[in-house]
């Protein structure tokens, strides 16, 4: 297929297009910046406009980028430019593909587990409602931008996308320094859920979205079983032979980080792929430990 992949350089992009690459896909990169390779083309997401044939031919289109929510404490005008880099930006994209003499077959559009919100220990699949706060806003308004795309015939997958295990970025790239210096410890009271993905089974499920067309609407991008914050804690010292003694009391989050240490590091979110459970992908690292030494093995 000719697939066209935004936000290519960020931590999914960049292990996503070498494997549709792979695969014998054409890949096109979609960037702010032009002239950034002969694979790459550009546009605008603030205005919507595209460089000349920036979306001819395509058969797919898999949409990544977003700001990053960890990228700095949540001020209002960040908060502003997390909403409106997913929400915006996708309306347009998804209003241009729509408009095409003929548009793509199919959208796989990055959403996130943060569509449920803190939900304690309640086990989540793709029909729960949404939570409430500002993920759960910003997840629903950035799933409802699509409609353009479905309303022209195009399959859209939202991948609602759980915390990615690489040591390249990410959740886990952040705590890799203070785990090895044995610093590393439970965030507030550790019984949170996170629910959790290999970056190999994240590309894996975009791959299977693109090819498998009996997927449509949300799909829960985590691993089979979530674990809690203690659990994920113990398991990373043990791989890494580091002790984890040190606990980051809720207070201390919230004062360092504030609204987003709620929202990121102190919620409960416990989901179940169930989407994927039904048909014929198979994870290649369903469980915590296996995935945590085979990412690490690679650092």
């Amino acid at each position: 297929m000719n697939v066209l992949v935004s936000g290519s350089s960020g931590l999914i992009g960049s292990a996503l297009v070498p494997a549709l690459s792979a695969d014998g896909h054409a890949v096109r990169r979609l960037r702010r910046a032009p002239g950034a390779g002969a694979d790459a083309t550009s546009w605008n997401p603030d205005d919507g406009t595209f460089a000349a044939g920036a979306l001819d031919g395509l058969d797919a289109v898999v949409h990544l980028a977003g700001e990053n929510i960890a990228g700095g404490r949540w001020t209002a005008s960040r908060k502003s430019r997390i909403r409106d880099s997913r929400v915006e930006g996708t309306r347009r994209l998804c209003a241009a593909l729509a408009a095409l003499e003929t548009p793509p077959r199919v959208l796989v559009a990055a959403s996130a587990i943060g569509f449920y919100g803190d939900r304690g220990d309640a086990l989540l699949d793709e029909s729960a409602a949404p939570g409430i706060g500002f993920l759960p806003e910003v997840s629903r308004s950035w799933e409802a931008a699509a409609a353009a795309a479905r309303e022209a015939g195009i399959r859209v997958v939202h991948l609602r996308i759980g915390i990615v295990l690489s040591p390249a970025g990410g959740a886990l790239g952040q705590m890799l320094l203070p785990f090895k210096l044995g610093v590393g410890g439970v965030l507030g009271s550790g019984e949170q859920y996170m629910s959790w993905i290999a970056l190999d089974d994240l590309v894996g499920i975009v791959r299977h979205a693109l090819a498998d067309e009996s997927l449509s609407g949300p799909v829960n991008a985590v691993a089979p079983r979530a674990v809690t914050n203690r659990e994920f804690t113990r398991t990373l010292g043990q791989v890494l032979r580091r002790p984890t003694i040190l606990p980051a009391p809720a207070f201390a989050l919230r004062i360092a980080l504030g609204e987003m240490a709620d929202a990121l590091l102190l919620a409960s979110t416990r989901v179940d792929p169930a989407a994927l459970r039904g048909g014929s992908f198979e994870f290649l690292h369903p469980e915590l430990d296996g995935a945590l030494r085979q990412v690490l093995d690679r650092a």
